[in-house]
Formats: structure tokens, sequence, C-alpha cells
């Protein structure tokens, strides 16, 4: 079923991929985790071969290419196993980038996004607050005009890359009394005086570098308004559709690699004189996870192919995030229990797994937030539309 989506172009190119994550990726994997820092050569390197350009503008370097392309780089990212390593991918390439390419002008571009493609430049973006979580429209960074220059002030937290990368896509206030009616979206290069950065001690994603950010007095030109002012609030809902999309696909393929995983552990380790994947109990198990996560991953292509031919799929891919994550985490869970003691153990796959993905349900929106969301659209018959 899956060739509906995949053509050879795409099969190619994830057999390039996976040569690539193997031989410049892999081998630094168990540094980058211990360490919490992921060497900056790497990036020069994935610029190279394209990775970061491969929805973007032929224009600014990038490739151009259908959605699939980003599905088989975010597939193969989980199967390396390191969260983290791909979460400091990705929220480079989809969430900085894409607020970058979608509301920036051309001299933003040119300065930020094609850097950006080459591995020059890596980005992060600053939405969640310390005191706002999930809520958005609850922010209080602010960006107050003065002259031809915004002052920024606030906190953003749970920043991926929010403490390595060149350069900030933030979230702010420039009209506090309209609420969620008065954010807007700027770009600041971390150089700006005034911009800290503090790097949290996580339970997982142990190799991307995570951030509280502080802005104290940080003035910027009025140039480095992204879109138009106080249109942030749409511009972020507009673009949660591809992150939410993006988590569900993540998890989808951590479950895929760690029941692989279990399933060649299980026909190697023998008790009672067979292989465990010969007790019923462990086989009708692992074929209720298999069933669980065909079900979410096709889901997952469905919707993509929907966002990929310019559909607004802000439901489909709160339920792929929601059910996905869910589904992930329960995968895992058992996969770690196949394995018994040696689940338990730093140097077999199951443990690191079972922390990364128990983001999943968290970052980029909460299960529960997401709940609520696909409550107002089914019950209360709520219509989110795109910025215009």
């Amino acid at each position: 079923m899956t060739s509906m989506y995949f053509t050879e172009e795409h099969n190619l190119f994830r057999k390039s991929l996976q040569d690539f994550l193997k031989k410049e990726v892999v081998p630094h994997i168990e540094d980058w985790e211990k360490s919490g820092e992921i060497d900056k050569s790497v990036w020069l390197k994935f610029g190279e071969m394209g990775f970061f350009g491969i929805n973007y503008p032929e224009a600014y370097g990038g490739l151009d290419l259908d959605l699939f392309y980003t599905i088989i780089l975010l597939e193969e990212l989980q199967k390396i196993n390191s969260g983290g390593f791909a979460a400091a991918v990705w929220a480079h390439v989809y969430l900085a980038m894409t607020h970058i390419n979608a509301e920036g002008d051309e001299a933003i571009k040119e300065k930020y996004l094609t850097p950006s493609i080459t591995g020059e430049k890596i980005g992060c973006l600053c939405i969640t607050e310390p005191f706002g979580g999930s809520d958005v429209a609850g922010m209080r960074t602010t960006a107050v005009k003065k002259g031809d220059t915004y002052v920024i002030n606030g906190s953003k937290t749970f920043i991926t890359n929010g403490v390595s990368s060149d350069y900030l896509v933030i979230a702010a206030k420039t009209s506090p009394e309209l609420g969620n009616k008065g954010i807007s979206i700027f770009v600041i290069d971390r150089e700006t005086p005034g911009v800290s950065a503090t790097k949290l001690d996580k339970l997982g994603w142990r190799a991307s570098d995570t951030g509280e950010i502080a802005f104290d007095n940080v003035i910027i030109p009025a140039s480095n308004l992204m879109g138009e002012e106080n249109k942030g609030f749409p511009y972020i809902m507009q673009h949660f559709s591809l992150e939410r999309l993006i988590m569900g696909v993540n998890a989808h393929a951590r479950a895929e690699f760690a029941l692989e995983y279990a399933q060649q552990y299980m026909s190697e380790r023998t008790a009672f004189g067979k292989s465990i994947d010969k007790f019923q109990a462990l086989r009708h198990k692992v074929s209720d996870l298999y069933a669980e996560l065909d079900v979410c991953k096709h889901y997952n292509y469905t919707v993509a192919n929907a966002l990929d031919k310019g559909q607004y799929v802000v439901k489909e891919a709160t339920i792929s995030k929601l059910q996905s994550t869910k589904m992930a985490d329960e995968v895992i869970y058992q996969c770690l229990q196949f394995l018994g003691g040696y689940g338990y153990m730093e140097e077999y796959p199951m443990a690191r797994l079972f922390r990364d993905s128990r983001l999943g349900p968290i970052g980029g929106g909460t299960s529960e937030i997401l709940r609520e969301i696909l409550a107002k659209i089914i019950i209360d018959k709520k219509e989110y539309k795109p910025a215009t």
C-alpha cells in the first residue's frame, strides 16, 4: 500500500539518506547523547546533501520536492535511535525555517533561509513560555515599537536548539490588549545584545540542546518583523498542522523501529527450549501492536498527501499526533517488556527509545490540549481557517 505514495525516486532518496546517516551520524550518536552537544560540522554535511532544503524553493538553494521526501527524512532519523538528534534537525528545518519561508520577506529569506539550507545557520522557534505552556495566546513576551526598531522583553522555554542555534524565530505580543490577535513573529540573531540562554537538563532527547531563553531589552530592526504585525497567531496556528503531522510521523517511525528490533530479539532469545516469539501470548501481543502501528502509519500518509495537495488539515494533523504518540508509547513500553531485564539496560536501545518517546504526547501541544481542540471542532463545530 505504501507504493501509493513512494515512487522509485523516493526509494532511492531513502537509500542515500540511510547511507549518509550510517556514515556521518550514527558513529557519533553515543558521544552526542553523553555530551548533549551535536558537532556543528554535521549540519554542513546535511546542507551539502540537500537534506535541509528538500521542501524549500530552488531560488534559495532548495530542491522543492513533495512532502513524502520529508516523511522519509523524518522516518529515517527516528531509526538511528536518537530522538534528540532527530529533534535538532526537524526543529531547524520544519519549525524555524517554515516561518522564515512563509512569512519572511525577500531580504530575510536571503539572510536566513539560504544559509539555513546550506547548514551554515541553524534556527530555533521560540513560542512556549515558562508560565504559558501550551497556552500560546497567554504569552507575556512583548515587542514594543520604538521608531524603526522593536524592543523585546520576556522569556521562552523548552526551545529545541535554544542554546546552539544561530538565529531565533520568536513570537511576541505587539498589542497585548488584543490577546491572541496582538501577536507578531520576528527573527533575531543570536548575538543580539540582551539575548541569553540556559541549557535545560532533560529526561530524554539527550543529544539535542533544549534551552530557556531570556530577552532583556533586545533591540532589533523593525525590518525583522515577519509578515504583518499582529498576524502571528494565525501564522503559528497555520504551521501547527505540519508540526503535529511531523510528530505523528516520528511516532509511527520510532514505534516501527522498536517493534522490528523487539521481533529480531525475540527470534534469537530462547526460553524453555524455544525462541520466545513462539509463545502465543507474546505473538498475539506483537500482532496487536503491529495492527495499531499500521493504522497510524497509513493514516499519517493520508494526511501528508492531503497537506501536500494544499488542504487545510488542522483536524487530521491533530488526530495524527494525538493517536500516533499514544500508540508509540504503548508499543515501546511493550517492546521494552519483551526484552525483560535487557530492556532496562542502557546498552540496549529500548531504554533510550522509552525515554525519548515519552516527549511525544507533551511537545508541540500536549495530548490534553489536542483533545480540547478536537472537541471544539467535533462538538462545538468550530472552524479553523488558514491565515490570509
